[in-house]
Order: C-alpha cells, then structure tokens, then sequence
C-alpha cells in the first residue's frame, strides 16, 4: 500500500513538474530553427548546415539541460529549496568566513536574481505571439489580428491572476503532456520522411558546424539558445516537486518529445526549404494548422503562468530576505501556501509584457531581447555551484574546477553569442534587471542604515526595565507585544506610553521576527522566549526565506515556554518610521531618497505579519540616515 501511494504521489508530482516546469522550454520549437536561419546570422539554409544546426540544438540540450541542471545543480538544494536566492544563500553560507567574499557572492546572486523579472517581460511576449503568429500559416489575410489577438490574450492572463491558478492548475499537466507527445508525433512522421536528420545525433556535426562558423558563430549561438531558455525551471521549480519528479519528466517525456520535434523541423526543411517562414506550424497539414495555433496557445499560456507564479514567489523571498520593501501579497488557496498574487508586480509585469509585444511587434524581433538575461543567469549560476561544491560540500578545488569549468565555458559562449544582440533588443531585460538591482541594492543597503541609527539614538533595554520602579505607572491588565526591528533596545511605543499616557501593561512581549537565508524554520525552533524581569518578557520569532509570517500563531507556541499569550486580551504595538534623508555619509542623496520613497509606499507590518486590525496601535517616529 504504501509503495502503491508511493508511485502514485510520485505520478503526480512528475505530471505537476511537466506542467509547471517545462512550460517555457516546451515552447521554444515555435521559433527557435526559424531564428538560426535569419539573414542576420549568416547561416545558410542547406542540407549540411541543417544537420549541424539541428545537432547543435540536441546537443545543447543534453550538455546544458540534462548534464549542468538535471545532474549536478538539482544536487545543491537549499533545505530542498532551489532557485536564484536559494543558491545565492548557500554559497553564502559556504564561505561566511570570508566575508568580502561572501558579500561579492550575495550581490552576484542578487543580481542574477533581478535579471530572472526580465525574463519574466520577454517569455509571456514571446511565447504567445509565437503561438498565435500560426494563423499566418493558416491564412495570410489573418496576419493583421496577430498582434490584437495576443495583446488580448496576455491581457486577460494577467487580469485573471488575482483569482489565483488553482483552478486552472489541474489541467497544466495533462495540457502540456499532449503538448509535448504532439511535439513527439509530428517530428517523427517528418524523420520517417527524411531518416537522413539523424545524422545529427552525432556531435562531431554538432562541432563541425560551430567550427565552421568564423565570426558568425556568435550570431548563430544567439539564435539556438533559444531552445535553452526555461533551463532554470528546473532548479528554481525543485521545492515545489522535488529534484526526482522533475528528472523523471525530463529524461522520459520533455527531451525526447524535444529532441524529435528540432530533428523533425530539420528532415521537414531538407525536403522544403520555403518551410523556414514558420518551420514549427509547416510540420502539419493545413487541416491541423488552426487546432494546433489553440493548442500551442494554451501551452505559451502554461508556460507564461510558470513565469508570473515565480515572479510572484522570487518577489516574496526578496521581501523577506530584505532586498525589497513590504508589499501587498495576497493568497489565492486556502490549502496551498506558495499560491500568491501580488498586485504590485503583477501589474508591473503586465505594463512591461504588452509594452513589449506593442514595440517589439513580432516573435522574430522579440528573439532579439530574449536570452540575455537567461544566459547571464546561467552563467551566475555555474559560478555560485562551484563555491557549493568547494565550500559547502568541502570537495577537491581539482573536482570542483572540473565539474564546472566546461559549464562556466558553455555559458560563457552562450552569453557572448546574445551580447551580440544587445542593440536589437537584449537591452531591455539588462535595463530592468539592472533597475531593480539597483532598488534592491539601495534598499537593502538603507535597512543597514536606518538600523544603525537607531541603535545609536536608543536605550538599552536590559538597564531600562531595570530601573523601573514597581509603582512607577499604572499597570494595565493587557499584555502588550512591541513588534522591533533591535530587541536590545527600549521601543519607542513603550517610551509613549511611559511618557505621555503614564501607563504601562502587566505583561509587556518584546519581539523580534528574524527571517533566515534557509528556506524553512523546524516548528520546534520558531520561538525563543527569554524572561527578562517581572512582567517584561523578549520573544524571538524565526522564519525561512520561504515561510509565510504570522506571529499570532507564533504567540500561541510561547505557552509551553511560560509565556502564555491570549488574543483577545493582546495589544500590538508597531513604530512606522519616517526617514529623513541628510547629506552626507550613508548613500548617495538620490538613494536617499529612493530608500525614503520606499519606506513610505511599503505596505504595513500588521497585515505583512498577519496580526488582527482592531488590537493594533501604530506610532509614528522620524529617523534620519
């Protein structure tokens, strides 16, 4: 029985990774062989040229996807988290004690981050407009509603959000299984045709056609990583199916139905080469040309979803990390917590999407911004594996340098290959990942400072408390919880309370909320509570990277640990600081201002932690930094 529930859980999860995970990538064949054979590449449309390009595609595959991702990153797994943050955080802890180092690591992995938003404007673009530009092959006179249709569709994906995905969810997998086993079926009925394609199955026509390729190998790089983006799915992905389920899909369904499809358009375009204007729709007869359009839409939704719903949880991990200020999140499942919708970036994402499709006006000019940000992301990825594998699992620095070095070559040539675009549109997901690593920097840096000063106008909590006398202030019989950022010192709604209402609670909670660079906190360690003298008591609470905060549930663990703390009889106390920026010192003015900005737009810390509306007390205080 349990074997059974076993592989039926298993079953699930691999069905949920298929439809979650490989969205993005399962969607590159409808455009990906068009792009190699631009004018702009220098390739040639003949039969040697589409052997080679077609096994420079596989084999790409095989090394970057099967070899880098499924076999080694999938292995450095934060706490079963993976991801941007998750792997920044433990090459971070892997060399803490080299702490110039450990901080070049984190704004690396901040950056390589913020560049995944950028990707995240470009797939949903590019995906659908591929989809839809299908009905040029079913009739010309519908090229006119392409770029309509599409806008409309992205529109109405990103209205819908606020619903929440779980609806729509369910039907994610079976969708893109029959994506990806119409992939399968129609490469191969065009291999059957021209057997001729699986000379590409050999990697030396892989090398030789790179080889061949003088200055223009970059260009043709550009083009083929096309089929690699969504490769960081995979990792990113691992804590919502595992590392098993998602190597399962890949290896027994996504890379063949791949792998069939790229050889099927290159037997397709040896036999027709006026095949090349939309190679990908050409491969079925006109009859099948419209049901596919639908169904390639439905998959570039799919895929675009991926996108969104991980946009939505970086943006989390960034907020309580400290790389973002507070924002509005809502959840959309009763039952599951990694369902969010935040508005703010849903709407920021939507802006970026459509302007794109308006400017941009077509998949082939949108290959132009795509893969910048993905491969730079790549890249970044190899670098912070290599201090995991020689920091954090203490293998060799020869083992270490081996298992990453070819991968820190590939990357490399991929980056340098979509550099080559950068002035046909690789510029923008640059500029937007640029532009938030710069909020996100600034804003973590200003935290640092904000906090710095106000341990240095403070007092010193222990001392404080010490000196009260019993009889000093009225006693009310209330328990009040000072929510602080430092819980060494007095909060300044004690201090209020003190001074202008002479009155202080019967039993007074100074707490703490710490949230850590692991995704999850054991339950048994979520809170530390610390008598510090009659009626005054210090309550440490801990949260991952990827936990939901909610500190009336973590009051109610403080029981068994002395402290009992009961709801309706509990006040919150908050301090909404107002910064001053002053010049010199600190950040630069305009930073100043954009962290003070920021502050002021962050969304409240009583709903951030979850605490009931009509027990909360919030004071105002200036600080300057």
């Amino acid at each position: 029985m349990n074997r059974e529930t076993s592989r039926s859980g298993l079953a699930a999860l691999t069905l949920g990774a298929i439809g979650v995970v490989y969205g993005d990538i399962g969607t590159s064949p409808l455009y990906t062989l068009k792009e190699v054979f631009l004018p702009a590449t220098g390739v040639a449309l003949n039969t040697h040229n589409l052997i080679g390009a077609t096994s420079v595609i596989v084999w790409a595959l095989m090394f970057v996807v099967t070899l880098k991702y499924v076999v080694l990153i999938l292995r450095a797994d934060n706490r079963g988290e993976g991801g941007a943050l998750a792997l920044t955080a433990l090459a971070a802890h892997a060399v803490q004690q080299r702490p110039r180092l450990r901080n070049a690591l984190l704004l690396l992995g901040l950056f390589g981050a913020t560049l995944f938003y950028g990707d995240s404007v470009i797939t949903p673009a590019i995906s659908v407009m591929g989809a839809i530009e299908g009905l040029e092959v079913a009739t010309p006179t519908l090229k006119p509603y392409v770029l309509p249709i599409s806008t409309a569709i992205l529109l109405g994906l990103f209205l819908v959000q606020r619903f929440g995905t779980a609806a729509v969810g369910k039907v994610f997998g079976p969708v893109i299984v029959l994506w990806f086993a119409v992939l399968a079926a129609s490469g191969a009925a065009h291999i059957a045709q021209q057997p001729g394609i699986l000379a590409a199955l050999n990697p030396l026509e892989a090398w030789a056609f790179l080889s061949q390729r003088g200055w223009h190998l970059f260009a043709a790089v550009g083009a083929i990583v096309l089929a690699l983006t969504g490769a960081e799915a995979l990792y990113a992905d691992m804590g919502h199916f595992g590392a098993r389920p998602i190597r399962l899909a890949w290896t027994g369904l996504v890379f063949p139905a791949l792998a069939l499809n790229y050889l099927g358009q290159g037997a397709l375009l040896m036999g027709d080469a006026s095949a090349i204007e939309n190679p990908f729709f050409r491969l079925f007869p006109g009859a099948l040309v419209l049901p596919m359009v639908g169904l390639a839409a439905l998959a570039a939704v799919i895929a675009s979803q991926a996108v969104i719903s991980g946009a939505y949880s970086m943006t989390r991990q960034a907020v309580l990390l400290g790389f973002l200020p507070r924002m509005g999140m809502r959840h959309t499942s009763a039952s599951e917590s990694g369902q969010i919708y935040v508005p703010a970036v849903n709407w920021a994402l939507l802006a970026g999407v459509v302007g794109a499709v308006l400017v941009f006006g077509s998949s082939s000019a949108l290959a132009g911004a795509y893969g910048i940000a993905v491969t730079l992301t790549m890249l970044i990825t190899t670098v912070l594996t290599f201090f995991v594998i020689r920091d954090g699992w203490g293998l060799p620095a020869p083992l270490a340098v081996a298992a990453t070095t070819f991968f820190l070559a590939v990357d490399a040539l991929l980056v340098a290959g979509c550099a080559i675009k950068f002035f046909d549109g690789g510029w923008l997901p640059l500029a937007l990942g640029l532009a938030l690593f710069v909020l996100m920097s600034t804003w973590a840096r200003g935290r640092k400072l904000l906090m710095a000063s106000l341990r240095s106008d403070g007092l010193e909590l222990l001392p404080f408390i010490e000196s009260l006398a019993p009889d000093e202030a009225h006693r009310a019989r209330r328990t009040a919880v000072y929510a602080v950022a430092d819980p060494t010192l007095v909060p300044q709604a004690l201090l209020h309370n003190l001074k202008h209402n002479q009155v202080l609670h019967e039993t007074n909670v100074i707490l703490n909320v710490a949230f850590h660079d692991h995704p999850v906190v054991d339950e048994a360690e979520r809170v530390e509570v610390t008598a510090l003298s009659p009626g005054f008591w210090r309550v440490l609470v801990h949260y991952g990277f990827m936990e939901e905060p909610d500190v009336p549930a973590a009051l109610a663990l403080c029981g068994p640990k002395g402290l009992a703390v009961q709801p309706f009889e509990t006040s919150y106390f908050l301090s909404r600081e107002t910064v001053v920026p002053t010049p010199g010192g600190g950040m630069a003015n305009w930073r100043e201002r954009l962290f003070s900005a920021l502050s002021r737009n962050s969304s409240g810390v009583a709903g951030f932690f979850k605490l009931p509306d009509n027990a909360v007390v919030e004071l105002g205080t200036r600080v300057q930094i």
